[in-house]
């Protein structure tokens, strides 16, 4: 049968089978990521059940916190935690403007200059732990301004909570970073990672989650229809390049209230140990963390 100039008897069914192959393979690829395991796989998961031990201990303690780029999508969900779960004694969130929150006391922000943030290196004073959640996009800043945001204000902010002594610092990086990468994008976050290496905090901790899972404000068209298309992935694969944004939050604030150890100096938790670390995945053979959100202990 022909349409057109079409032989719909050949192409019909070679298009059909190259799906069919193709759809295999990715099926193939995504459970491969789906059981692989991650490395410290046992230490993560017992972090994870620990956590309300952990917590009450570091309450006691009486931390302090700031956090950079509160106002995004993964910052904000690590605010609605700490706030849940009273973490630290006082959190500063900072901040180029400021927003309305419905938190508890302990929480105060700040706004400040990047550009000179020389002029506001004492809001970093007397804050032992640092969370930078700081991020933009090329497309919503351009070239220059995302490199500016992404680079330049993470690392002079890093300077800062360095110079008054913040001990523990955690940044959202992303996964495929990488400092040799021809892309902007993993480029620039490979590079930030090198620099905050040298300048030897106690601990720090880097997150690299996958596509990010919650409601973001501004409207980004493209990543919305990902969204959308990976439902059945992340529905048979929630592990193998999805991270919800509670995910993404439990677990900074699990390792931040964790002991340090001997391999805690200098720590990367990719896509799948974000998800044990968090106490919420089905992965990890233990009880599931109690400090873990209500609506996600099921899960």
């Amino acid at each position: 049968m022909k349409f057109l100039w079409f032989r719909c008897d050949i192409i019909i069914p070679s298009t059909a089978l190259g799906i069919l192959v193709i759809a295999v393979a990715l099926g193939g690829f995504l459970l491969k990521r789906e059981l692989d395991t991650s490395e410290h796989q046992e230490i993560i998961c017992s972090m994870a059940e620990q956590s309300s031990t952990n917590l009450e201990r570091f309450k006691e303690e009486g931390h302090t916190a700031f956090i950079l780029g509160y106002t995004g999508i993964v910052g904000r969900a690590l605010v609605e935690q700490l706030n849940r779960l009273k973490v630290f004694k006082r959190v500063v969130l900072i901040g180029r403007r400021k927003i309305d929150l419905s938190v508890g006391p302990e929480f105060e922000q700040k706004v400040i200059d990047f550009e000179n943030i020389d002029e506001h290196k004492d809001v970093f004073k007397g804050l032992d732990t640092g969370f930078c959640c700081l991020g933009t996009t090329r497309g919503k800043d351009g070239k220059e301004g995302f490199i500016r945001v992404d680079h330049d204000y993470v690392l002079l902010s890093a300077e800062a909570a360095k110079a008054h002594n913040c001990k523990h610092f955690s940044i959202v990086s992303s996964q495929g970073a990488n400092k040799n990468s021809s892309f902007l994008y993993p480029r620039t976050k490979g590079q930030v990672e090198e620099a905050l290496k040298v300048m030897h905090f106690d601990r720090l901790s880097v997150y690299r989650p996958g596509i990010l899972l919650g409601h973001r404000e501004e409207s980004r068209p493209f990543e919305r229809t990902i969204k959308f298309l990976f439902q059945p992935i992340t529905y048979f694969f929630p592990t193998a390049i999805t991270t919800p944004l509670d995910v993404v939050a439990m677990a900074m604030i699990n390792n931040a209230i964790a002991p340090p150890t001997e391999n805690s100096k200098q720590e990367m938790f990719d896509n799948k140990a974000i998800h044990l670390l968090s106490g919420i995945s089905k992965v990890c053979p233990v009880t599931r963390s109690q400090s873990a959100p209500e609506n996600m202990k099921s899960k």
